[in-house]
């Protein structure tokens, strides 16, 4: 019988899975929301808005995929890859819009969210661009998308282990079907398989949003402290985005067999 050989990958890359694997397991934006808004962390990881505000997240949380993707599709052609991704210039550009968010209150949420997320966008891609990705291909400004969806885990997942895979393989369907989709033709976001892709990453981006739009509800909160409130949303999804990407360009090297074996080993060890 003949050998099947089983390749390690190195070290310096078994240690940027490592890396990938913390930032994508992290829960790190609940904390630090409540810890701004001077809430305990059940505030936000419990509690329900009520139902008009939950109608207005989930909404908002829609438009504002339904935003990026248009500006995935039109307006990420030019990029690049190769370029150092510019993290701190895209967290000054939503500064603003969460100065408007915080002013208006949970009332802003529905103006400020697709402004805020299409800048995250293009966060996005810079960093998966500095990954060694083309976001003039199709499937890496799928990618870019996917990142919204992985910025919170519905309670079907499985714990922190598998909910990054998880989340993956249920909007891969999806996913494929839009790539063959924009492939062949020119999408406004209309087309059936596009819609379900949408609805699909809205409905696990509006986790998030919730935390972000309890925090925002939240006395205190202002302005400044819906600057900083935004300033938390983006650093969560471009730390999701940069694990999301080392995930992906690991996978390009060594296959993604090997890179789930090594992920799951990873967990165990911790």
């Amino acid at each position: 019988m003949r050998a099947v050989l089983v390749t390690t990958p190195p070290d310096a890359d078994l240690a940027d899975l490592a890396l990938a694997r913390e930032l994508l397991t992290s829960p790190g934006m609940a904390v630090q929301l409540a810890n701004l808004v001077g809430a305990p962390i059940e505030y936000l990881l419990t509690r329900q808005l009520p139902a008009a505000a939950s109608r207005l997240v989930e909404s908002a949380s829609r438009k504002a995929v339904e935003t990026a993707f248009a500006a995935a599709v039109r307006t990420l052609r030019d990029r690049r890859p190769g370029v150092i991704a510019r993290e701190g210039l895209h967290r000054a550009a939503v500064l603003g819009t969460g100065a408007v968010g915080g002013f208006f209150g949970l009332a802003g949420l529905a103006v400020e969210l697709p402004l805020t997320t299409t800048a995250m966008l293009r966060s996005i891609a810079d960093i998966a661009r500095s990954e060694g990705e083309d976001p003039r291909e199709v499937d890496t400004r799928l990618a870019c998308l996917e990142v919204l969806a992985l910025g919170g885990r519905s309670r079907s997942d499985d714990g922190a282990e598998s909910g990054y895979f998880a989340t993956r393989a249920a909007l891969a369907q999806q996913i494929s079907a839009a790539t063959r989709h924009l492939a062949g033709a020119a999408a406004n976001g209309s087309a059936p398989v596009l819609v379900r892709l949408i609805e699909g990453i809205a409905s696990r981006f509006s986790i998030p949003v919730s935390q972000k739009a309890l925090a925002q509800a939240a006395p205190i909160v202002g302005a400044a402290s819906g600057a900083a409130l935004n300033l938390i949303f983006i650093s969560h999804f471009q730390r999701m985005a940069r694990g999301h990407f080392i995930v992906r360009r690991l996978e390009r090297t060594h296959g993604a067999l090997v890179i789930r074996e090594q992920w799951q080993r990873l967990g165990e060890a911790a």
